[in-house]
């Protein structure tokens, strides 16, 4: 349990620290006050998460501590719910309701479609 627990510790860090860093990385590039950085990591990470669950069902390609690793540290790290609703929060003071439904559509749309192409990968091999 505790290994278990220290391999979801590490899957955390890494992926709050590429939130982070794809976050400031994309707000830098696209100078918006759209939440690029937030959409984009909770996309990509619905696409991982996705992915990491297929290969685990698929023959047992992945072990359960790696799945751990990946989809409860990685990925939990990673994706940002509490960001999403305070950044919907900022949309609908700063920016009106146009930004915020842009926002919370493709969040939700983009991140639904992420981890249905994430749990179909596997086919390809």
């Amino acid at each position: 349990m505790l290994r278990t627990l220290l391999l979801i510790g590490m899957g955390g860090f890494l992926g709050s620290v590429s939130r982070f860093l794809i976050g400031q990385g994309l707000h830098r590039i696209f100078d918006t006050v759209f939440p690029i950085g937030t959409m984009t990591v909770n996309i990509v990470g619905s696409f991982i998460i996705g992915v990491v669950y297929s290969l685990a069902e698929r023959d047992n390609l992945i072990s359960p501590e790696i799945r751990m690793f990946l989809a409860v540290g990685f990925c939990g790290g990673f994706t940002t719910f509490s960001s999403f609703a305070f950044d919907k929060l900022n949309l609908l003071k700063d920016s009106g309701f146009l930004y915020l439904s842009m926002y919370v559509g493709g969040s939700v749309f983009l991140g639904l479609l992420a981890v249905y192409l994430g749990t179909q990968i596997h086919k390809l091999f």
